[in-house]
């Protein structure tokens, strides 16, 4: 771009677009809070982002105000990162990453998690996967029993993902806008007729 003094502007900052691997999933997850506070604040669900349990085993107090955790670890292992209720209908997703072009990685999700979404799906839960494709700027949702196909083949021995290009032909798109950021509530009415 050229600037009113007639000099060009090549500067470019490097050191703002690294990506931190312990931070990936943050922008997809910052989406998701957005939304959420959008829909408690419509009065149109409510789902919360699930805490992680610590067990704080160490902390430094070197003034009253200052309390610093020194040490702590994971209680028992996490479940998914959201839940809550819409329309009386319990509500449990997972929300994930990827910078893969061509598949989603199961090395994303653990067993518990799995084995929690599972249980969920057969007391009727809508149970789903929010899936970002980063380097396609797409997001995915993915319903639980597509999800669990993939995944029972996996633990049986088969793909370790799944294809880009089943999620693109089986799974709804969801769509970003201002407000809702992402609005899966729109999904979960089209596919379960709420």
């Amino acid at each position: 771009m050229n600037y009113p003094n007639g000099k060009r502007n090549n500067t470019y900052n490097k050191a703002n677009n690294k990506i931190s691997h312990g931070n990936r999933g943050q922008t997809l997850e910052k989406s998701i809070d957005l939304t959420n506070r959008y829909y408690i604040n419509e009065n149109i669900a409510i789902i919360h982002k699930k805490p992680t349990p610590i067990q704080i085993v160490d902390v430094h107090y070197p003034s009253r105000d200052k309390a610093t955790i020194k040490e702590a670890y994971f209680k028992v292992p996490s479940t998914t990162d959201y839940n809550g209720i819409y329309k009386g209908k319990y509500i449990d997703f997972e929300a994930k990453e990827t910078r893969n072009k061509t598949s989603f990685p199961f090395i994303n999700i653990h067993p518990h998690q799995v084995n929690h979404m599972k249980q969920c799906y057969e007391h009727d839960g809508i149970v789903f996967l929010i899936i970002k494709f980063t380097l396609h700027d797409e997001i995915f949702f993915i319903p639980f029993d597509f999800f669990n196909n993939y995944w029972t083949n996996y633990m049986n021995g088969g793909r370790k993902s799944i294809p880009y290009k089943e999620i693109k032909l089986h799974c709804p798109l969801i769509k970003e806008s201002i407000n809702p950021r992402i609005n899966y509530i729109q999904v979960i009415n089209e596919i379960y007729s709420l």
